[in-house]
């Protein structure tokens, strides 16, 4: 197999460059109001405008009563009320989890793992340079 001439490989380097940056795509989160279950909360979604770029999912928990509010945020407001956030030794408080890796990580209230979307490129280029 014939080698890549050098501008080849110059123009697959600055394409693999370009996938690893920020996205500037809005992320799209799960929304709710002080709904009781997670799977009531994920029944609506939304696109969040460029200026919240997490979502936020705030979980409430009084006596037996759990009340989960999912929404976008800025990361200031998620970094604030993550400082915020306490349960006590009786187990009420609240939670808060922010996610920004892939839309709808808020899906568990949990950041959500995920493969990032770079890597099945990034695979191909280690395999077109191992080719050689």
């Amino acid at each position: 197999m014939d080698a890549l001439p050098a501008s080849a490989k110059i123009l697959l380097g600055l394409g693999l460059f370009t996938l690893l940056l920020p996205s500037v795509e809005p992320i799209s989160c799960f929304v709710c109001s002080s709904s009781p279950t997670n799977v009531q909360c994920n029944r609506s979604n939304q696109t969040c405008p460029a200026i919240l770029d997490m979502c936020i999912t705030i979980i409430d928990i009084a006596g037996s009563t759990t009340s989960i509010v999912k929404q976008c945020s800025s990361s200031a407001t998620c970094s604030a009320a993550m400082s915020q956030a306490a349960v006590d030794e009786n187990g009420n408080g609240n939670i808060v989890n922010c996610c920004n890796t892939i839309d709808f990580c808020n899906l568990s209230g949990a950041e959500t793992a995920a493969i990032h979307k770079a890597l099945p490129v990034l695979s191909l280029f280690l395999l077109l340079l191992v080719a050689q």
